[in-house]
């Protein structure tokens, strides 16, 4: 039976992607009938408002999605591994914002502008990729279908949103000391499994996430396996260092990708030009490239700096940003739920 009005539980609707979430459902009008907020215990009883309404916000628990029809995750991994199977049980669709299904076999891993098809095969879970991930097969999807790609080289330079709102609290608090002199503190990043932390201020800390046996990052080694998952192709070579930057809102990306057939640069400017959710912004006479401050708080990806490399003629060298929040989290996210309402 067809719906035209949906029951919708956002899942973590107090942190920063939760309130995007919130923010894009009202904006693009969601055909929402009853929408109901969760968070930890901790933020239950927070009202926020949606459409003129005001809303508590309520526990998050298993028994919370009964009637529920697609459920918005962005609290955490294991949150999202405790309770998105139990809204799956009363019948609920999950996109989930975390880790935790991103490589289920079960879960499709989805972008809508790269692979809307596979939103079809979820068994009542659908992942988000990673931001820094998200945002880089958009700008290649176009290339990967033209030409095709062998190898990905891909260097990122992320926002401290990207790491909570406590990360956004250091890197100002941390500016603001340097620049009085004092002495500086940290106590956040880098996020990993020792406790050592450095200066985000005025500083790039090469670390995003837990370090893994083979010497990458968790962040780094997310973008190499989703990629693959996403264009369903593990013939890619896909490398990655991430970095976190003090910016607050937009990741930005130098990426070095090799073609399997040759190319001319016009043509792939046509092709970004045209291609869904993407905003060419490559003219160099004028200083006109993508940054992240451009990107904050915008839906599209941003891509320029496009060039010819040096030393393959296959190969070409672009820069890639956009707002790791809002394509990177939430608005992929309602995304996929607007096709899953218009399926239903």
């Amino acid at each position: 039976m067809s719906k035209t009005k949906f029951n919708v539980a956002v899942v973590g609707a107090t942190g920063a992607v939760g309130e995007q979430i919130i923010k894009l459902l009202e904006e693009r009008d969601f055909p929402v009938d009853k929408l109901k907020l969760l968070s930890s215990a901790r933020s239950a009883g927070t009202v926020l408002t949606f459409k003129g309404q005001e809303i508590a916000v309520e526990e998050a628990g298993p028994d919370s999605f009964e009637e529920i029809d697609i459920a918005l995750f962005s609290a955490g991994g294991d949150v999202s591994k405790a309770l998105a199977p139990h809204a799956v049980r009363h019948g609920a669709v999950c996109i989930d914002n975390t880790n935790a299904f991103r490589m289920d076999p079960t879960a499709p891993l989805v972008v809508p502008e790269v692979n809307e098809n596979k939103i079809s095969e979820h068994q009542g879970i659908i992942a988000n990729p990673n931001c820094s991930t998200t945002q880089m097969v958009a700008a290649l999807k176009p290339l990967y279908d033209r030409y095709g790609i062998s190898r990905i080289i891909v260097s990122t330079y992320q926002a401290v949103s990207g790491a909570g709102a406590s990360a956004i609290d250091e890197m100002l608090r941390q500016s603001k000391e340097v620049l009085a002199g004092n002495e500086v503190t940290p106590d956040i990043l880098p996020v990993g499994s020792l406790p050592v932390k450095h200066q985000i201020a005025f500083n790039a800390i090469p670390q995003i996430d837990k370090f893994q046996d083979n010497g990458y990052t968790l962040e780094e080694m997310k973008m190499v396996r989703e990629t693959k998952k996403i264009f369903g192709d593990e013939s890619i070579d896909v490398t990655a260092t991430c970095v976190r930057i003090p910016v607050v809102y937009g990741h930005s990306e130098s990426v070095y990708v090799e073609l399997k057939n040759d190319y001319d640069l016009e043509e792939v400017k046509a092709l970004l030009a045209n291609a869904p959710g993407v905003k060419l912004v490559d003219d160099p006479a004028a200083q006109a490239y993508p940054l992240a401050t451009e990107a904050a708080g915008r839906k599209e990806v941003f891509v320029g700096r496009l060039r010819r490399d040096l030393g393959h003629e296959r190969g070409l060298n672009m820069w890639i940003v956009s707002d790791n929040l809002i394509k990177g989290a939430a608005w992929n996210a309602v995304q996929i739920a607007e096709i899953v309402a218009a399926r239903a």
